[in-house]
């Protein structure tokens, strides 16, 4: 009899996709975002709201924070699979992550749509 051990593997492809995915997204907002702050006058209080006023920017910006918590989810994930041995430490590790990073995306929409 083989004695199957509980990994939590098999998302092969799907994952390295959207970790390339989210990395491609975020690296593009980044540079498009540094350049639209490089045009601003100054970079006090004003400008920050000026610049975030805008519902483009508000709606990108949300779904930079979504790639983010995802691309560290999946990434966290698999450092916990891969190192992580006992399952039920593993267990409570992977709720702990997605607990926080859920937690992590309500804040970044209070952050962006708060008046």
């Amino acid at each position: 009899m083989v004695n199957r051990h509980i990994v939590g593997a098999h998302y092969g492809l799907k994952d390295w996709l959207a970790q390339r995915v989210t990395a491609i997204y975020m690296a593009l907002f980044t540079l498009v975002f540094a350049v639209r702050l490089s045009c601003l006058p100054e970079l006090d209080a004003l400008a920050w709201q000026g610049l975030f006023a805008s519902p483009f920017t508000r709606f990108f910006g949300f779904i930079f924070a979504l790639s983010l918590f995802y691309h560290a989810w999946v990434g966290v994930r698999d450092i916990w699979m891969d190192y992580v041995k006992p399952p039920g430490v593993r267990l409570a590790l992977h709720l702990i992550t997605l607990l926080l990073l859920i937690g992590y995306a309500g804040w970044a929409v209070h952050i962006l749509w708060r008046p």
